[in-house]
């Protein structure tokens, strides 16, 4: 297993740091509030999903770029459907999202040049653990609809965001989601909306990430969790520099490249919270055979 190799992070960061930067071995540890210089080259706009920044693992992987690059990266946490927005407008360099369809539309519009696979979890649906609807146990779109007939309490982020495209895609092989009062748009980012769920004791959809960050603050409960369809890919793009000549493209290709390689695959991998891994890497077995 890849977590295996959480005994030796720390040493394993200092081997990154020093195989990447010649002479980083005598720079001061990477620092997050540590300034950099900001002037135009060494500048990346970085737009990311709130799920990504709020599980903490960019706290982690940022000051490590910024040092070995010498470079400040501006972290935008927004929905993905507001990043892909801001990546379209040329508000950013770089866009980290996990909407598949809205990457494959934002990629065949000419938006972006690359586009990379990172990293996986899955959705999951929390709901009152007396679990009134009974879905625990259920198929997906089965609980979906019970969730439906029965009218019980739904909190749905309503935002155009990762999550709420996966929502809606599900609510689509359900059938088409029937209108009902309990149904409710929180209009916010994922935290949130998890805690209007839980102060509503209501069923709501949410990646693995947010609930294993959060979950000790709620009375909810996971009752389906790790299947296929709940599958949450997250993928990171880099915007074409054709369109929006400003954009700092060799920096933000470098963060690509950075996020892609087996150093910080493997630091993905064993990025945990109370013992559970919150993002499974996409590209470290595909990488390690080269």
């Amino acid at each position: 297993m890849l977590l295996q190799h959480h005994h030796w992070l720390p040493v394993f960061m200092i081997a990154w740091c020093i195989f990447l930067v010649p002479g980083c071995e005598n720079n001061p540890p990477a620092n997050p509030h540590v300034k950099i210089d900001a002037n135009k080259t060494s500048v990346l706009r970085f737009a990311v999903t709130t799920s990504t920044q709020d599980s903490g693992l960019l706290d982690m992987l940022v000051p490590l770029f910024e040092q070995s690059h010498a470079c400040r990266v501006d972290v935008i946490a927004v929905g993905s459907g507001a990043a892909l927005k801001k990546g379209e407008s040329g508000d950013v360099d770089v866009v980290l999202v996990h909407a598949p369809a809205a990457e494959d539309a934002f990629m065949k519009a000419g938006h972006g040049i690359r586009h990379e696979p990172l990293m996986h979890n899955y959705f999951l649906i929390a709901g009152p653990v007396e679990d009134l609807a009974g879905i625990r146990g259920k198929d997906l779109v089965v609980a979906l609809k019970t969730i439906a007939e029965g009218s019980h309490r739904f909190i749905s982020r309503g935002d155009g965001s990762g999550t709420h495209q996966r929502e809606c895609d599900l609510w689509q092989k359900a059938g088409g989601r029937p209108p009902w009062d309990d149904y409710i748009e929180s209009g916010q980012g994922q935290g949130k909306t998890m805690m209007m769920a839980d102060e509503m004791n209501a069923y709501v959809l949410c990646d693995q990430a947010t609930w294993l960050k959060q979950s000790d603050k709620y009375r909810l409960v996971p009752l389906l969790t790790g299947t296929d369809k709940l599958h949450n890919p997250y993928a990171v793009m880099v915007v074409d520099p054709s369109k929006h000549p400003s954009l700092n493209v060799k920096l933000a290709h470098s963060f690509v490249d950075f996020l892609i390689s087996v150093e910080t695959q493997i630091l993905i991998a064993d990025y945990q919270i109370n013992g559970h891994t919150l993002f499974h890497p996409d590209r470290l077995s595909e990488e390690s055979t080269k």
